[in-house]
């Protein structure tokens, strides 16, 4: 413990006045920038798409200048020495970046090779090299997968050696771009607990870069830096913050357990100590607001009764290269005008499962039928004309330079008329948040911005169902809830949505119903809100128990299923028609 607060006095980086223009923009990316990181300090820094996020990781890790060009004012500070006088080389040696992408960051073709490629780099002698990666191995739990290719690892493995990767080199200061965007929920939980493991151990500085405010918070953080349009809004605690009105402000979702004690009408404090919901300090009167809130919006389940759209009987599929079944004698029915979600660990099987459906993989066993034909008698091309499907990782589907070429090309290939393509690709564009960008390179676009390329390519072809691989990975909850609002205007309209999801506020806001995959079977099919109040699928699927039953069983509700279900249709019913009419 002495050792964190003689560290904590040390300061690793500092910002003053700092502003940064690229080279290629009219105006500022940066302005006024001034913080400071200390030793042994965890800072989360949120805020939405386009705020200066990745500018400012670009700054504290050397990209920039030297990657990225442009003209830098004022003082930024990394160890002792300004950035501009010192080389990548120098700065790689205080600040060890993880990318979003984990891939993106592997160079060894085992993990052994992987973590020792910096000390290779560093010239090393080999002995010292060894005992230095056997004992990052040992830290960051690795041991076992050492001669592993990193292709053959889990999601949260692939994380733990990129961290691994930069712990090597004994940095001061530990960078996490969007750590959870690829991870199922139980594997963003470990990824939090890894984190925060990792910053105990090393008494390194920790910044993490991440939009879903309440997933971070799992562990504690000093402080939170929440950025708007290239400025520092606010630079406080997270009981402060969570006790304020900037998250609202500037379109960062707050958690779901504070926006359900806002509901029943309690006011949040630092007092209450709402950045924690196991610390949560709730009185008996708030409880019992919370309670009262339950019964007054409380409503009894709805029957469901639409025709169904797509009939998968006893399924089954195996890879040419597994020994095992991917997918084991699945059988399902998504009904005409729903909106569903898949959810489930990473390989379970929900991937290859819309693959099959669309044709891309042949099903060893079983039956398909779409809207009564069967689907299985059908090519890609023929089945493409009733299911759209937009993959996870938009550089799979990704086929030409420009954004407006790219939306456009699936109605030009299907002969649509010159004036209709333009209007619907517009529409796309504009839902997706891409019109003022319709003119760019997609070269030119982060990951997230690239996925909503790939999403508004598919929306104007107007299918009869659409399956999303993980609709908004690396979105901010602003483009998040424009692009949600779409899929559900379309829903409404007749269209069927399927979203594969690690996200489990999109599944209790959207979703009506989710199916569950494990281990190439589907281990549950029932609404929403029970799925995640049931503990044994929520651990058999790496899945992730709601704040909202939580909060519920700490004030005394028994039926934690029917508050989160309770909270879902309040919201539907009451708040979004609220915002829509605004």
């Amino acid at each position: 413990m002495c050792y964190n607060i003689v560290a904590m006095e040390e300061k690793v980086l500092e910002f003053k006045n700092f502003g940064f223009q690229y080279r290629a923009q009219a105006k500022p990316t940066l302005y006024d920038i001034n913080f400071q990181i200390k030793k042994g300090e965890k800072v989360l820094i949120a805020g939405p798409s386009g705020c200066g996020k990745s500018t400012l990781v670009h700054c504290m890790n050397g990209l920039i200048p030297f990657s990225y060009k442009g003209e830098m004012t004022g003082s930024l500070v990394i160890g002792k020495k300004e950035s501009r006088e010192q080389s990548l080389f120098d700065i790689s040696h205080l600040v060890g970046t993880v990318l979003q992408d984990s891939d993106a960051q592997f160079v060894g073709m085992t993990v052994a090779e992987d973590l020792a490629f910096a000390l290779e780099n560093d010239c090393i002698p080999q002995a010292d090299m060894k005992k230095r990666v056997q004992e990052v191995a040992d830290m960051v739990d690795l041991k076992e997968v050492m001669h592993h290719a990193p292709g053959e690892l889990s999601g949260g493995q692939k994380q733990r050696v990129s961290v691994g990767g930069v712990l090597v080199d004994d940095v001061d200061l530990l960078l996490f771009d969007e750590p959870l965007a690829n991870l199922d929920p139980a594997t963003g939980k470990q990824a939090i607990e890894l984190i925060d493991e990792m910053q105990k151990q090393t008494g390194a500085a920790v910044i993490i870069i991440e939009h879903r405010l309440e997933d971070v918070l799992h562990r504690p953080v000093d402080r939170v830096v929440l950025m708007n349009e290239g400025r520092i809004v606010v630079d406080t605690t997270p009981d402060e913050l969570l006790s304020g009105k900037y998250l609202a402000e500037v379109g960062v979702r707050e958690p779901l357990y504070i926006t359900a004690l806002k509901y029943a009408g309690v006011q949040i404090t630092p007092e209450l100590h709402p950045s924690s919901l196991p610390d949560l300090m709730l009185t008996d009167q708030h409880k019992e607001a919370v309670r009262n809130w339950f019964h007054a919006h409380r409503k009894p389940a709805k029957e469901v009764t639409e025709e169904t759209l797509l009939d998968v009987k006893d399924i089954s599929f195996t890879y040419e290269k597994m020994q095992r079944k991917t997918l084991r004698d699945i059988s399902v029915q998504i009904k005409k005008g729903e909106m569903v979600a898949i959810v489930g660990t990473n390989g379970a099987g929900k991937s290859t499962f819309s693959k099959v459906v669309c044709g891309m993989e042949q099903e060893s066993e079983g039956e398909i039928h779409f809207a009564g034909e069967d689907f299985t008698e059908l090519s890609i091309k023929e089945r493409a004309e009733h299911v759209g499907y937009v993959m996870q990782n938009p550089n799979q589907m990704i086929s030409k330079v420009m954004i407006r070429e790219e939306v456009a090309l699936g109605l030009e290939t299907r002969g649509v008329p010159e004036e209709e393509i333009g209007r619907r690709v517009d529409e796309a564009l504009k839902i997706c948040g891409l019109w003022t960008m319709r003119n760019w390179p997609i070269s030119a676009l982060s990951y997230g911005q690239k996925k909503r390329v790939t999403i508004a390519s598919i929306l104007v072809l107007q299918p009869s169902m659409i399956i999303l691989d993980e609709p908004t990975a690396g979105q901010d909850y602003r483009h998040y809830t424009d692009i949600m609002e779409f899929l559900e205007k379309i829903n409404r309209q007749g269209i069927t949505i399927v979203m594969i999801t690690h996200d489990m506020h999109l599944m209790l806001e959207y979703a009506g119903r989710g199916i569950v995959f494990s281990k190439g079977q589907i281990i549950a099919d029932r609404s929403c809100a029970e799925i995640l109040t049931d503990a044994e699928i929520v651990k058999a699927a790496s899945l992730k128990e709601t704040s909202l039953y939580l909060l519920a069983l700490a004030c005394g509700i028994e039926d934690g299923t029917a508050f989160v279900q309770g909270f879902i249709d309040y919201e539907r019913e009451f708040v979004r028609k609220h915002d829509q009419s605004i």
